[in-house]
């Protein structure tokens, strides 16, 4: 029998497919969601779990009515599922999904909460970077960006502090692209960096509203997944720098992006 997990969310279809104990991963950009459906329906007798905000969406466009599970359920399940074969004994952590945008949760004795989140996430990532370069296509936006520098755009606290001795450290931003105002009107910006300070500002702003919920929840341990960290070390590099700053650990998880998906396939009997 093959198990299906679907976790359709409002950028990215991820789908867990497991079959003889082996699991396999698979993801379809929204705009596919038909394609992603006739991919699904290919699969003849298969149970299927489905989660997310364009399930209901999806779900129309299947052979079988699937099952359905609650989107925040199933992400935590499968990050406890993908703690264990990680070999993480976390049993209490919070842990942060940072999709189109971030959600962040609690979970302890075997239960979960939701404690927080932001609208800013992989979404800002995408918007602001068409607005600012005109590029539309995630891998290039991530690939400029890697190459960037945000010294000109973002004002760091050193700027402010220029001569004297900081009370924090000096390279931790102190306004994000607000060393623009400085800049003559001749002076021209790479796109590189630009893209590399919107990546900027939403790492940092993941990290610290992550690491202000967590305090909250006494935890100092934090679980970072979801589809805007695939191939984006970048944004993995400010998240965990921003969030060891603050006195906090970060994790990141081998295929996190499809935590909500092994949560739908686990749900099955």
């Amino acid at each position: 029998m093959i198990k299906v997990g679907i976790d359709a969310g409002g950028t990215l279809i991820k789908i867990a497919v497991m079959e003889k104990e082996t699991t396999d991963y698979r993801k379809f950009p929204v705009s596919e969601l038909k394609q992603a459906a006739s991919w699904i329906n290919g699969m003849k007798n298969a149970q299927i779990c489905i989660t997310g905000g364009k399930a209901a969406l999806l779900a129309s466009y299947l052979d079988t009515a699937p099952a359905e599970i609650v989107e925040f359920e199933a992400s935590s399940s499968g990050v406890r599922y993908l703690l264990a074969r990680n070999a993480m004994s976390q049993t209490e952590f919070v842990f942060t999904n940072v999709g189109t945008g971030t959600s962040i949760h609690h979970l302890e004795n075997g239960g979960h909460r939701r404690v927080g989140g932001t609208g800013v996430g992989g979404g800002t990532i995408m918007g602001l970077s068409r607005l600012l370069t005109g590029i539309t296509d995630y891998e290039t936006i991530v690939s400029m960006a890697a190459k960037g520098m945000r010294d000109r755009i973002d004002l760091k606290v050193s700027h402010i502090y220029e001569g004297a001795e900081p009370p924090i450290p000096g390279d931790l931003t102190a306004s994000n692209f607000g060393n623009l105002m400085s800049l003559h009107a001749e002076e021209q910006l790479s796109r590189e960096d630009l893209l590399a300070s919107v990546i900027g500002l939403v790492g940092e702003t993941v990290a610290t509203t992550s690491v202000l919920a967590a305090g909250q929840c006494g935890m100092s341990t934090i679980v970072f997944i979801g589809s805007s960290f695939i191939g984006n070390d970048l944004l993995k590099q400010v998240v965990e720098r921003y969030t060891e700053l603050r006195g906090a650990q970060a994790r990141f998880l081998e295929n996190g992006e499809y935590c909500g998906a092994i949560g739908a396939l686990l749900s099955l009997a």
